[in-house]
């Protein structure tokens, strides 16, 4: 535990996600700093274009293998919720919710969110994605990503958007909701080797997938969308051979 306490400022400058003094270069989805030209932006950034291994991905002609079952413990979090420029970014205060993968266990360090959605499933894209990351001990990162469709309202999103500042690096604390109502009960899911969806695009990021996707109401995915003020998702990258497998 102590390494990954020790890793977590790192995992969070590597994610792209951190306040703006850790960023880097700034990059965007717009004008000359969309995401074709982020390995041009900076030298940090050349994995961008140079890796092989890059996420998002078209999730298809999947292999089926015995990976094991996905075991989720969220439940109710606290923590800051802010719009950083990139996303709407919602982070632990003290990081309880984990996962267990084939026996490994990742600690969630922050979620957010992508509109519409980066990775697709058999070419379908949903209208958003959420992007759960996580660390194991040694700092190894997973990202869990859950689809949204269009449909009933999700209780947790409507309290954590009624708290999120217009303002952009102005973060909001929140007590005790339950994060848990953003995974399907069904957790089956697709697995594949990947990297971060934003700068500098480091690779050996285990992604896992989730096949069951969830729902927002409209009013929510305009409220994320509002926020973005633009869209967030990087097109999709090729597989250059890699295999995606799934647990059923």
């Amino acid at each position: 535990m102590k390494t990954l306490i020790k890793a977590i400022p790192l995992l969070m400058a590597s994610i792209g996600f951190a306040s703006s003094a850790l960023a880097g270069v700034h990059w965007g989805y717009e004008g000359s700093e969309l995401p074709e030209n982020w390995a041009q932006l900076s030298p940090e950034y050349q994995m961008c274009s140079l890796g092989k291994n890059q996420s998002p991905v078209d999730i298809t002609g999947t292999i089926k293998a015995q990976i094991g079952e996905l075991d989720a413990h969220y439940g109710q979090t606290s923590g800051t919720i802010v719009n950083n420029g990139h996303t709407v970014q919602i982070t632990e205060k003290n990081p309880n919710d984990y996962l267990i993968v084939n026996g490994e266990k990742y600690n969630l360090i922050q979620f957010h969110f992508h509109a519409p959605s980066e990775n697709k499933i058999n070419g379908k894209s949903y209208p958003m994605e959420g992007h759960f990351v996580h660390a194991n001990e040694n700092g190894d990162l997973l990202v869990m990503a859950v689809m949204f469709d269009e449909g009933t309202e999700n209780t947790s999103a409507e309290q954590l958007l009624s708290l999120l500042s217009e303002q952009e690096n102005k973060p909001t604390s929140f007590e005790n909701i339950n994060i848990a109502s953003f995974l399907p009960k069904d957790k089956s899911y697709y697995r594949f080797s990947g990297s971060l969806t934003t700068p500098p695009c480091s690779e050996g990021v285990t992604w896992i997938v989730l096949k069951n996707p969830m729902t927002l109401s409209k009013s929510e995915i305009d409220k994320f969308a509002h926020a973005f003020k633009h869209h967030n998702n990087r097109p999709i990258q090729p597989l250059n051979g890699r295999i995606i497998i799934s647990n059923e």
